[in-house]
This record gives structure tokens, sequence and C-alpha cells, in this order.
């Protein structure tokens, strides 16, 4: 029989009225889904016409609607390869020195951590952008387009933060006696940090990171609001316009989205499993060390 320590087992009577509540919700949500289908047909937009320039090769936006929405992709994916690139290399440069400096040393790193982890994404991208425009700054030299770089900037700052945050939380978690018997062998507070503790925290708050490589490609979208920069959802929207077919255009983009995002959540997965065999076989090595007297 399982046990639970956060609550008691159900009864019968809590199972019964449980089951109850589902098949409430269930029909409630079946209710709801069927009536927004039966509104969407009403409305024509099941017709075939809207339908056919992205699932039938033989029209003659076809070809052109799944070209543009390559170059999308491709732009979104460039984009949030540069941001999660900078990103980790920032956030690990700030998270060291967030731990590693002493009082007065902290306090630029922390206020520049508390102002862009307090700011929504997308008032940093707008920040970027116009920080660019009104100062007139030249980036032309950096390849690629310059909305290209506000939003892998803006991304940047953002993130980058948060990961010097998972990262501090990662080696506040490590036991405190790693440290202190790195530095009674010797070694450097700057060693005893690149050797012995960032690996670790690398290693614990692994899937934490995985999912906020998730979140900086999902915000790359944001770029469609402020228009600068086209990458698959702003495709998306001008294929709508010119289609008139949004919630086609829009139904086909956000599957994609999700097709990736998926794939990067199944690799957080992966990693969180193959990491907890790795410290499951970690423990059994120490117990069989432990069980077998030294010679």
């Amino acid at each position: 029989m399982s046990t639970s320590v956060l609550y008691d087992a159900p009864g019968p009577r809590a199972r019964r009225r449980s089951r109850i509540g589902t098949a409430i919700a269930l029909l409630v949500l079946g209710t709801l889904v069927m009536l927004a289908v039966l509104r969407l047909v009403d409305r024509g937009q099941f017709d075939y016409e809207l339908w056919a320039p992205w699932i039938d090769p033989s029209t003659d936006e076809f070809p052109l609607v799944w070209g543009l929405v390559g170059d999308g992709l491709r732009a979104t994916l460039v984009a949030a390869a540069l941001a999660i690139a900078f990103s980790l290399v920032v956030g690990v440069a700030l998270g060291t020195a967030r731990m590693m400096l002493g009082r007065a040393g902290r306090v630029p790193v922390i206020a520049f951590i508390e102002l862009f982890r307090g700011l929504p994404v997308v008032i940093t991208l707008v920040i970027v952008w116009r920080f660019f425009e009104e100062l007139d700054l030249d980036i032309s030299a950096l390849p690629g387009e310059d909305g290209l770089w506000y939003v892998v900037i803006g991304l940047t700052l953002y993130n980058s933060v948060i990961i010097a945050e998972i990262l501090r939380a990662g080696v506040a978690s490590l036991p405190r006696g790693q440290g202190e018997a790195a530095m009674a062998v010797g070694m450097t507070r700057w060693q005893v940090m690149r050797t012995v503790l960032l690996p670790q925290a690398f290693r614990v708050m692994l899937p934490a990171l995985v999912s906020q490589l998730v979140v900086i490609l999902k915000d790359t979208s944001l770029a469609a609001l402020l228009a600068f920069y086209t990458e698959l959802l702003r495709r998306g929207n001008l294929i709508a316009q010119n289609l008139d077919n949004p919630i086609q255009s829009l139904f086909v983009v956000g599957s994609i989205f999700i097709l990736i995002n998926y794939a990067l959540s199944r690799v957080a997965v992966w990693l969180e499993r193959r990491l907890s065999r790795s410290r499951g076989s970690d423990a059994a090595v120490k117990a069989a060390e432990q069980a077998v007297p030294a010679t």
C-alpha cells in the first residue's frame, strides 16, 4: 500500500468525489471545445480554401508559404542559438562574480541582476531597441540585420540574470564541506569555484537550465510584437494578412513552436534521467566502497 508524507491516502468517498469532479470537468471542457468547433464551422474556418495554401502542394501558394516559414524558422533558431550562447556565458560570469566578489564589489552585480530580473522581457527588448535607435549606434559590422541583435542583446540581458541565479542556487545547494575540503588542500577560491563547485552546480541545475533555454526560444516570438525582426511568428502574421486566414496560419506556426519546445523538453527529461542514474551509480559505488573494508 502506497503512503504519502504530505497527505493521507484518500478513502472510498474521497475517491468517488474525485472521480465525479473529474467527470464534470471533462464534460464542461468537452462542451466548450464542441461549442468552439461548431462556432468555427459556422464561420467557415474549416473551408478547404483557407487550409489549402498550408496542406495542398498543388496550390501556387504552398511553396511560397512554406518557403517563408522556413526563413522565419531559420531566423528564430539563429536568434535563439545566439541568445542561449551569450546568456550562458554572461550568466556564468554574473553568478560567479556575485558569489566571489566582496561585499562592496557585489553591490553593482546584485543591482544589475535585480534590475533585469524585475523588468518584463518585452520592456527589456524595447529598451535595447530604443537605446540603439536613439543613440544611432552603428552595429552594421555585426553579421545579420540590426533587429537580430536587438533580440539577442535583449534576451541575453534578461535571461543571463536568471541563469546566474540558477547557478547560485545550485552552488548553495552543495554541501559546504566540498568547498572547505578543496580549500584545505591548498586550492584558491577561484580554483574551488571553477573546478569543484561550478561543475557540480551545472550538474544539479541542468534540468532548470534546459527549461530556461526553452523559455529563450519562446521569447524570440516577442520580436513579432515590436516588428523589428522577421522571425517565425512575424512571418506567420504576414502570411495570414496576405491570405486572410489568421486562425489557420497561427495554428501552423503555433504547432511548429510546440514541436520545437517539446523536443527541447524531452532533452531536459533525458538529461534529468541520465543524471539521476549517474547519481544512483555514484551512490552505489560509495556504498560498496564503505561496505568493503580497506586492505
